[in-house]
C-alpha cells in the first residue's frame, strides 16, 4: 500500500481528466491520474469519424496555450482537414498527455472507499492509493442507452454505436441504424461507405441539419461563442456555465433541450449516398429470426436485417460507475446526475465530477471538449485556491478569474 496521501486522484485520462490534471499541477497540487489515455475515443468511436466540434472548440484545456490544437498542428507541419478527423484528434490527445501528464497510470480503478480524511483508491491489481480528493472524469462509456425493445437481442445482432471502433466489419450486410442524431447519421454514412446496405430509422419527422448559420466573421462571432455549443445567441449563455446555473430551472431545461436536440452536421449530407432514411417511425419490437434480426415498426411494417446499430445516445447515471459503489449513496442526484457546487464538488466532500455528469449543474458545455477549460479552471479554484501559471494561456485564464481583476 502507498501510505502517501496525494492532494487528488483523477480517474480518467480523456480530455477532461488530462486538462484537469495539468491545471491542478500547474497550481501546485500533487496529483495522480489513472486510466488509459484517450481510450474512449480510440475504442468507442469508429474509424473514419470526424470531430463534430469546430476547430476553436476542440482544444484540450485553454485555447491560448502551448498545448493547444494550433500548437500541435504547427508541430506536425501540416494543416489538418476540417472537420478534424478522429485519428488526428486522438493523436493530439496523446501528444497533450505526453507533455502535460507524462506519468498517467493506465491501470483501472476498481473502487473508491472513504477515509476519515479523504479516500482510498483501490486499483484493479490490488494496490491502493490514498488521497484527499477524487476527481471523476471517467467519461460516458457506462451510460450507453439501449432501448428496452432490444432487451432480448444479443450483441451479435444489435449493438450500441459506442461498441464499434471499425464499422467496416459490416461490409456487404444489411444494417438498420436507430437514431437521428450526429452519431446515427455519421455511423450510417461510414457503414454505407464501407459497403453495407443501410437504413436509418428515426422518430423525428425529418432529419435536422446543423451548421447552416455562419460561424465566421463579425456576424458569426455575434451569433456564436467560440465554444460553439447550442443555437445562435444561446451559445453565448451556454459558454458561461456560472451564469447559466443561476437562471431559473425552466430556462436551464430549455437551453439544454435546444442545445442537445438531435441533428447531424451539414457536412455529412453530401456523403449520405444510398442510405435510406425512414423518418417519423419507431422500433416497437426486435427479435432474432434464423440468425437475422426482425424489427417491427410502429406503422406495422417489418425489417429483416443482419444487424441493428443503436445510435440511441447516453443516459447519465453516476451510479453506473462501478468504482463509486461504496460512495454513491451519499451523492445527491437528480435523475442520475450529481448536484454540484460552484467548484464541481458533490455532496460527498472531496468528490468532484467533470464532463457529462456535470451537465445538470453547469449546462451542455460540459458535454463537449470545449468545456474542459471552464471545468479545469473551476476545479483549480475550488481545490487549491492558489493558481500558478504553467503557460501564457493558463496564466491569462487564471488572471481573468481573479476577483480583484474582475472588480477593476
Amino acid at each position: 500500500m502507498n501510505t502517501r496521501s496525494h492532494d487528488a486522484v483523477v480517474i480518467g485520462a480523456g480530455p477532461y481528466g488530462l486538462a484537469a490534471a495539468r491545471h491542478l499541477r500547474g497550481a501546485g497540487a500533487d496529483v495522480r491520474v489513472f486510466g488509459a489515455p484517450m481510450s474512449f475515443w480510440e475504442q468507442h468511436m469508429p474509424k473514419g469519424m470526424r470531430i463534430r466540434s469546430r476547430w476553436d472548440a476542440s482544444h484540450i484545456g485553454a485555447m491560448r496555450s502551448e498545448l493547444s490544437l494550433d500548437a500541435y498542428q504547427a508541430l506536425r507541419g501540416a494543416t489538418f482537414e476540417r472537420p478534424v478527423p478522429l485519428a488526428d484528434f486522438v493523436a493530439y490527445g496523446h501528444w497533450f498527455q505526453e507533455r502535460a501528464v507524462p506519468d498517467v497510470d493506465p491501470r483501472q480503478v476498481a473502487r473508491v472507499t472513504p477515509l476519515s480524511s479523504g479516500f482510498r483508491v483501490h486499483l484493479a491489481d490490488g494496490e491502493t492509493v490514498d488521497c484527499r480528493r477524487v476527481v471523476v472524469a471517467a467519461g460516458i462509456a457506462p451510460f450507453a442507452r439501449r432501448p428496452a425493445e432490444f432487451d432480448g437481442v444479443g450483441a451479435a445482432l444489435a449493438s450500441h454505436s459506442s461498441e464499434h471502433a471499425d464499422l467496416g466489419v459490416f461490409a456487404g450486410r444489411r444494417v438498420v441504424v436507430v437514431g437521428g442524431g450526429q452519431s446515427a447519421i455519421e455511423s450510417a454514412v461510414l457503414l454505407g461507405e464501407a459497403g453495407a446496405e443501410v437504413e436509418v430509422v428515426m422518430r423525428a419527422p425529418r432529419l435536422r441539419w446543423v451548421g447552416r448559420a455562419t460561424r465566421t466573421g463579425a456576424l458569426g462571432r455575434f451569433f456564436f461563442h467560440r465554444t460553439d455549443v447550442g443555437p445562435a445567441l444561446v451559445s453565448h449563455v451556454i459558454a458561461r456555465p456560472s451564469v447559466l446555473r443561476r437562471l431559473p430551472s425552466s430556462v436551464q431545461a430549455n437551453v439544454m433541450r435546444r442545445a442537445l436536440a438531435p441533428g447531424a452536421s451539414l457536412w455529412l449530407r453530401p456523403r449520405l449516398g444510398d442510405v435510406r432514411l425512414t423518418t417519423g417511425r419507431s422500433v416497437v419490437a426486435a427479435s432474432p429470426v434464423n440468425a437475422h434480426l426482425r424489427l417491427a415498426l410502429d406503422d406495422g411494417t417489418t425489417r429483416e436485417v443482419d444487424h441493428a446499430v443503436l445510435a440511441t445516445g447516453y443516459r447519465v447515471d453516476v451510479a453506473r460507475y462501478a468504482f463509486l459503489a461504496p460512495l454513491v449513496a451519499g451523492v445527491r442526484r437528480s435523475d442520475g446526475l450529481p448536484l454540484l457546487d460552484a467548484g464541481l464538488q458533490s455532496s460527498v466532500p472531496g468528490l468532484y465530477f467533470l464532463g457529462a455528469p456535470a451537465a445538470h449543474a453547469f449546462g451542455p458545455l460540459l458535454r463537449f471538449v470545449s468545456g474542459t477549460e471552464f471545468a479545469s479552471r473551476a476545479l483549480v479554484r475550488s481545490i487549491t485556491n492558489r493558481p500558478v501559471a504553467i503557460d501564457r494561456g493558463l496564466a491569462e485564464a487564471f488572471d481573468r478569474s481573479r476577483p480583484e481583476r474582475r472588480a477593476s
